[in-house]
């Protein structure tokens, strides 16, 4: 007995040493994301609930459900000591909260957060991107997939049923969404969940045997491809630094973890190539960041904000070469690094991919060069494509996109998140920025080198633009153009010679900051009785 008791516990503990080897085999890049990142939420992890709790500081020690499953990879990737026990509570958590009323619009979705009412109940009615995600079935889905994928050996055969049950009701949940129906705008354009929710599908028919399921996803990821194809080989949810990040990471799952005979496997590394030349040509190392315009962006500096791209950057070549300072959780959007221990895990699969040239591109900046393409949204781009134009030059970048839209705001239609025209340039101090507020369905807008011209095609005398200009260290009060540090602004067009001048701060001014961003609001009006299409030109030389 004493005999065999030593032969189980050292059969054990060479499982625990193999596995736990995980991380020491991934690569040096991969192996310090999911370090950090997971030192920093292990402070947030409540064992007695089994949620990591929220790590943003508005949130009042409330726990969160997504970041909690990202945070379970990580657990199940470094396993020790308690480190899938808690992993398994965590998914387990989870799938118990799922969703499960097959008449509800969010069938087989999550939960945001455990403290939350019920949907749909007489104080908590259902509103799509409020009391409940649509995008979350996938996010937390393809996570389930991964942990299931590279960590299956580790879970108990309990909790492996679990979540292919878990999977299979979210993956029938999404099939209840409609682009244009209820609310949702869950088109192939929409690439981040769209490309998550095809995967999501394909995967988990093939497990389970359920040929229709499969072929659903198989359908909806041609669908992705052609209209990738029909938006000159990029993303139609175009150079977003978060979005773009989460595009990525899903066609890795397409690439990695689907059969050959998939038309995904067939077509996701391509794609990520594709992506990558374009990120290579839109980088600018010097500023870190992604020249302009943003189909989406939480922010207008992402050496502020976290964005998604960072961590790509930080698995291809090093965190010292992202966006992201020493201690990436004291930026803005900072939630989005409980995300990173998907990005480490799939790191090296998808470094891969990326072509040599590009990888030289986002270390050192390759010298003055423009860039254009052009993308589509078919529900919101109305019979045109959008226009993407873009000049890089030593520490400045501008970018601008042409657009004839069916709302204000870009195919998202928020005008917190599109930014059609934006200028950034080094100032000495920070990186600046200018950005256009959209204000109309359409915009001719065009970056050649040290220019940004903007017209509007429908615009009247009631038309205005509306810049949005960074804060500066070196100059906390500005009046105008002139104070702007390490850049000389010159405009002309069509517009007033005047302009209005405002200010929106933490603590006060006209307006709100925007996405934890103050900024100079400077507004420039039509001519009264002015006949032609209203229009303004910003010539730019920076200093530095």
């Amino acid at each position: 007995m004493v005999i065999f008791l030593s032969i189980v516990s050292t059969t054990l503990a060479l499982a625990q040493v193999c596995h736990g080897s995980y991380v020491s085999k991934l690569p040096h890049n991969s192996r310090t994301l999911l370090a950090e990142s997971m030192n920093w939420m292990d402070n947030f992890y409540d064992a007695e609930a089994g949620y990591l709790r929220w790590v943003l500081s508005n949130s009042a020690f409330h726990h969160e459900t997504r970041s909690s499953a990202w945070y379970a990879v990580g657990l199940l990737a470094r396993n020790k000591h308690k480190d899938v026990a808690n992993a398994e509570k965590i998914i387990n958590n989870i799938i118990n909260a799922q969703f499960k009323n097959p008449e509800d619009q969010w069938f087989g979705d999550y939960q945001q957060e455990p403290e939350e009412p019920e949907v749909g109940s007489p104080a908590y009615p259902p509103s799509i991107y409020g009391t409940w995600d649509p995008n979350w079935r996938a996010f937390i889905g393809t996570t389930f997939v991964i942990a299931l994928e590279e960590f299956g050996s580790l879970l108990s055969n309990a909790t492996v049923d679990h979540m292919l049950a878990s999977l299979r009701n979210a993956t029938i949940g999404d099939t209840y969404r409609v682009g244009g129906v209820d609310g949702d705008n869950y088109y192939a354009s929409y690439s981040n969940p769209a490309i998550m929710g095809a995967f999501m599908s394909g995967w988990t028919g093939r497990r389970l045997n359920d040929t229709n399921m499969t072929r659903t996803g198989e359908e909806f990821g041609k669908e992705i491809i052609d209209l990738f194809a029909e938006s000159s080989n990029t993303l139609s949810e175009f150079n977003s630094a978060t979005y773009t990040g989460v595009s990525l990471l899903a066609l890795s799952l397409w690439g990695k973890y689907l059969p050959s005979e998939s038309i995904m496997a067939q077509h996701g590394p391509t794609m990520i190539r594709y992506t990558w030349e374009a990120i290579g040509d839109l980088w600018h190392p010097q500023l870190r960041n992604l020249a302009g315009p943003w189909d989406r962006s939480y922010g207008f500096d992402t050496t502020r904000y976290f964005s998604l791209l960072s961590l790509h950057l930080w698995n291809i070549v090093g965190k010292e070469y992202s966006a992201l300072p020493e201690s990436p959780q004291t930026l803005s959007h900072a939630d989005d690094f409980t995300y990173a221990p998907l990005f480490a895990v799939l790191g090296e699969y998808h470094n891969s991919l990326i072509p040599k040239h590009v990888v030289q591109k986002l270390k050192r900046f390759s010298g003055e060069h423009t860039y254009n393409t052009s993308i589509i949204s078919p529900a919101y781009d109305l019979g045109h494509h959008r226009n993407i134009t873009a000049w890089l030059a030593p520490n400045i970048s501008i970018g601008g996109e042409t657009f004839d839209e069916v709302e204000i705001g870009g195919p998202r239609q928020t005008q917190t998140q599109f930014k059609p025209a934006v200028v950034q340039w080094q100032t000495g101090a920070e990186i600046g920025f200018i950005s256009l507020w959209p204000t109309e369905k359409a915009a001719t807008i065009v970056a050649t080198p040290g220019r940004l011209n903007i017209t509007y095609p429908y615009g009247t005398t009631s038309s205005i633009f509306s810049f949005i200009i960074s804060t500066f260290s070196s100059r906390p009060t500005i009046k105008g153009w002139e104070d702007i540090p390490g850049l000389s602004v010159n405009v002309t067009g069509v517009v007033n010679g005047t302009f209005e001048l405002s200010f929106a701060g933490l603590f006060g001014g006209q307006d709100e900051p925007i996405y934890d961003f103050e900024f100079w609001n400077l507004t420039y009006s039509v001519p009264a009785g002015c006949t032609g299409l209203p229009n303004v030109v910003l010539d730019v030389v920076t200093s530095v």
